[in-house]
């Protein structure tokens, strides 16, 4: 009835799988397994279980209790007591709309997360794929020790490496697009007119964006009461990184240029947001605005890149830029170190001189 099988974890340790599986008529209609780091434990395990089985009602119980990977998820989204990013959350729920969501937890195997791998794969990026697999790890270590539900977490650390090695998961590519002097000019004499009607104001979110190195989600989150005008410096709330994102609160030096931008903002009360607008309405404005002028593969991000790649070329060290871009990790900062010492191309940039006129 029941089975016990050795297997090498990818940590180099011994597991013990203990499977049950129960049979009418030649047909498995039941099937519950647990993995153990010692045989002993397995056959206990496996001994006591079958028992319970073999009682009255035993496997009817057994059915009533079993949970799925949408209860690990929803059990590990309540209890999750560490806010997450919008990006994470999204992907929960996108997982918890796939076919194996549906699946007990005991039946899902390295195998099972491996094709769940290729379905994602087959419309999105490699390394939109990871970010699914990451975010369902997580699930999958917690749900014994916290919750007894059963899932596997050599599953998922077995699918991990599989993935890697099939290419089926990959790091996002590194983008190295700058936009020209020409673009900018292009991208700013647009806006001009258009804040001019009262619109976002476009033609200095774009520079400070440069100046400051701050991401769009960072810009509109900053408040009048987050700026320290004495010291330039301004507290970025929530500030991406690869550990948690919400609460690291990070205060980053600020260039004179953006102090200078910011300046020409309508100062309201201490709470408010110096700029009032939303992320996604940058990015669109931003994506249109390029495609209305025929600049290509240009995204909003790539400011940040600009200004990195700015302070560099002005001579700055890695710590030095660090203090402005927030980076926690200086070998981040790493992919920047063929850039040489050229000058500021910025230095008596008219659009700077316009928007502080």
């Amino acid at each position: 009835m029941g089975t016990i099988a050795e297997r090498k974890l990818a940590n180099g340790r011994t597991a013990y799988k203990a499977q049950i599986i129960i049979k009418r008529k030649g047909e498995a209609t039941y099937r519950e397994s647990r993995q153990f780091p010692r045989r002993s434990t397995a056959k206990a395990w496996m001994d006591r279980r079958e028992k319970e089985l073999r009682a009255p009602g035993g496997i009817e119980a057994a059915r009533g209790t079993r949970k799925t990977l949408a209860d690990a998820i929803d059990q590990y989204i309540d209890d999750h007591k560490k806010a997450y990013g919008r990006s994470k959350a999204q992907v929960l729920q996108r997982l918890k709309e796939m076919p194996i969501a549906s699946m007990p937890c005991e039946e899902i195997t390295s195998q099972l997360l491996v094709e769940l791998a290729k379905e994602i794969g087959e419309e999105r990026a490699a390394s939109t794929v990871g970010n699914y697999l990451s975010h369902l790890a997580p699930v999958f270590r917690m749900a014994r020790p916290a919750w007894q539900i059963d899932l596997d977490p050599a599953a998922i650390n077995d699918a991990l490496i599989v993935c890697k090695r099939l290419g089926l998961i990959s790091k996002s590519n590194r983008r190295d697009r700058r936009p020209t002097m020409d673009e900018l000019d292009k991208l700013l004499t647009h806006y001009q007119d258009s804040a001019a009607r009262g619109h976002m104001p476009m033609n200095k979110i774009i520079p400070f964006a440069i100046f400051s190195t701050r991401r769009q989600d960072e810009i509109v989150r900053i408040r009048w009461q987050d700026l320290d005008t004495a010291h330039s410096r301004v507290l970025v709330k929530d500030m991406k990184n690869p550990g948690e994102k919400i609460g690291n609160d990070v205060w980053c030096e600020l260039p004179a240029e953006a102090l200078q931008i910011i300046e020409t903002m309508p100062r309201a009360g201490d709470e408010q947001p110096i700029f009032p607008y939303r992320a996604n309405n940058i990015s669109a404005s931003f994506i249109r605005a390029c495609a209305l002028l025929g600049i290509e593969d240009l995204r909003f991000h790539d400011l940040r890149h600009e200004g990195v790649s700015r302070l560099f070329e002005m001579g700055r060290t890695i710590p030095q830029v660090a203090s402005v871009s927030g980076h926690r990790s200086w070998q981040s900062l790493q992919r920047y170190s063929h850039i040489r010492a050229t000058g500021d191309r910025f230095k008596g940039w008219k659009w700077l001189q316009e928007i502080a006129a």
